[in-house]
């Protein structure tokens, strides 16, 4: 990933670039998933991309990054190859994940990605263990965790900012509130007005940011990050945003009306952004169009990409689940071809 400084106008032409590459893949996404060609499930970012690529805009290449089950847009934010994530969702050996792992549990270490996760709130833990991690190799990093307003409930998030704050460790926990956690509104999940008020407990800065302006979203982590590089411990960020699709696709969504997603439509980050930078000079509205243009290029080619990828052996199914071999993987996946099952075994 290189970083992508926002100030500047190539900044944030690039920014504006992988906020399209995000609503184009996902908006992809969703059409092959209603089309039977992705298995298991697919939770869109789309809506909340000033989000991802704000924060990750203000990350340093070596930062680490810990996710959600609604990943794609941090994947891209940070600088994931869309043709890998397509390939991971189709289930193709040349996905992140070799196609184990689906959209969900998109990874990739070598890239700070420590990856998505289908476990609401099981993010702080991996960032903070990063953060730690960072301190005991006397690195220059930071560990961001992305996490929903609905996590913020779990025991888990309270127990790693405590300690990542008790330390002083380099992290960042940013909430993306989407205003539901799956069907049930913000308000009825928290006694708070402003999720960011939970910093106070642990005796840290927080606060809300405008989750649907990259710019608000990026000075608040550049600030945060800045603190934690530092060695000033962690902060809580709340961007307050909006997904445009449902929980997961195929949602029937009676938990909210369509006069709401319409109020939030017109707050688009992306029209936003885009109108901000052509009323600046930064670009014209043709350079806006064939932006847009690009990155739907770029999706079609990593669609094509992911259906013409190879599908993985049943025999390799055993794989890559331990970094150290054990005794019972080989006794099940002994088990598995001995009956021709396809759990690691031959096909039927």
């Amino acid at each position: 990933m290189v970083t992508i400084d926002i100030e500047s106008e190539e900044g944030q032409r690039e920014a504006l670039r992988r906020m399209m590459l995000i609503r184009e893949f996902d908006d992809t996404a969703g059409d092959r998933f209603a089309d039977g060609d992705i298995p298991g499930f697919v939770h869109l970012y789309i809506g909340e991309e000033a989000v991802g690529v704000g924060a990750c805009s203000a990350l340093e290449p070596d930062d680490y990054i810990t996710s959600t089950h609604r990943g794609h847009g941090h994947c891209i934010a940070k600088g994931l190859d869309p043709k890998h994530m397509m390939a991971e969702l189709y289930g193709k050996r040349e996905g992140y994940c070799n196609g184990k792992g689906g959209s969900m549990h998109i990874a990739d270490v070598d890239a700070g990605m420590l990856g998505a996760n289908g476990i609401v709130g099981a993010g702080p833990p991996l960032a903070t263990g990063a953060a730690l991690s960072v301190v005991q190799n006397e690195e220059d990093r930071v560990a961001l965790a992305f996490f929903g307003d609905g996590a913020v409930a779990q025991g888990q998030v309270h127990e790693s900012i405590n300690l990542a704050a008790t330390w002083d460790l380099p992290a960042v926990f940013l909430v993306e509130n989407n205003q539901f956690g799956e069907g049930t509104p913000v308000e009825e999940q928290h006694n708070l007005e402003n999720l960011s008020e939970t910093a106070e407990a642990y005796d840290i800065p927080g606060f809300s940011v405008d989750g649907m302006d990259i710019t608000a979203v990026y000075e608040a982590v550049e600030r945060a990050r800045e603190r934690a590089a530092a060695g000033e411990g962690p902060t809580f960020i709340e961007a307050n945003t909006y997904r445009y699709r449902g929980h997961f696709e195929g949602d029937h969504q009676p938990y909210r009306d369509e006069e709401d997603v319409d109020e939030w439509r017109n707050k688009c980050p992306i029209d936003t952004f885009s109108s901000r930078l052509v009323d600046a000079g930064v670009m014209s509205e043709s350079d806006v169009e064939e932006l847009r243009e690009e990155a739907a290029a770029e999706i079609e080619a990593a669609v094509e990409f992911a259906e013409n990828a190879t599908d993985p052996d049943p025999s390799e199914a055993y794989e890559d689940m331990f970094d150290v071999s054990v005794p019972e993987l080989h006794m099940h996946a002994d088990s598995a071809r001995a009956d021709g099952g396809t759990s690691g075994g031959e096909d039927r």
